[in-house]
């Protein structure tokens, strides 16, 4: 084999090497993209960044003699006729100290509407300490026309807020809440009427 031969040899191997790589690097992007709005909620949930609530299973075990002021504030969006509003707009639960409150939500449309709540929590740094243990956040609700329906919230503040830098200095919350409509799909279409022209062809 000649040195010209090895050379051209040696050309298309690298050619061969850099278009797989640059094939992995843009099936890796994609898949990235992809992933990044799963990962970001994760990473929300785990960390409280942006103000994101914790979801617990149990009730904490210890109480505090301090208590925390907690606000609420509620919205809905375009396209959802709801009225949505707290039954109290401020609670002061000592802190540690799991509590429920009561959100209520009235369909003033005439058709049946399905709405899910987006929440969080200012200061965005104490999200990580707010502690939910029942929310109607956690699933769609369903509201026929007209009907009203009281939604539970049951909660805790985690007592290590009073610990950490940046919100031990902290002494009210306000959790918000915003309903959207949810994404329902589409129907299926029906078949076309049987002309009078195909009944006389069967």
């Amino acid at each position: 084999m000649t040195t010209a031969q090895k050379t051209t040899g040696s050309r298309k191997t690298s050619n061969g090497s850099i278009l797989v790589l640059c094939l992995v690097f843009v099936c890796g992007m994609v898949g990235m993209a992809y992933a990044s709005v799963p990962l970001y909620r994760l990473f929300c949930q785990v960390t409280g960044y942006n103000g994101t609530t914790q979801r617990v299973e149990q009730y904490s075990d210890v109480i505090l003699d301090k208590t925390m002021k907690v606000t609420f504030d509620s919205n809905t969006s375009n396209g959802l006729n709801w009225d949505f509003r707290p039954v109290n707009k401020m609670v002061e639960p000592r802190i540690g100290e799991t509590i429920q409150v009561t959100f209520k939500a009235t369909n003033r449309s005439p058709v049946a509407t399905t709405g899910t709540a987006v929440f969080n929590v200012t200061p965005m740094e104490a999200g990580a300490y707010f502690n939910k243990v029942q929310c109607f956040c956690f699933t769609e609700t369903t509201l026929q026309p007209g009907e009203t329906l009281e939604m539970p919230v049951v909660f805790f503040i985690d007592p290590e807020i009073v610990k950490a830098r940046e919100t031990k200095n902290i002494h009210t919350l306000t959790l918000s809440y915003t309903f959207y409509p949810s994404k329902t799909e589409k129907p299926v279409a029906s078949l076309p009427a049987k002309t009078e022209r195909d009944e006389t062809r069967l």
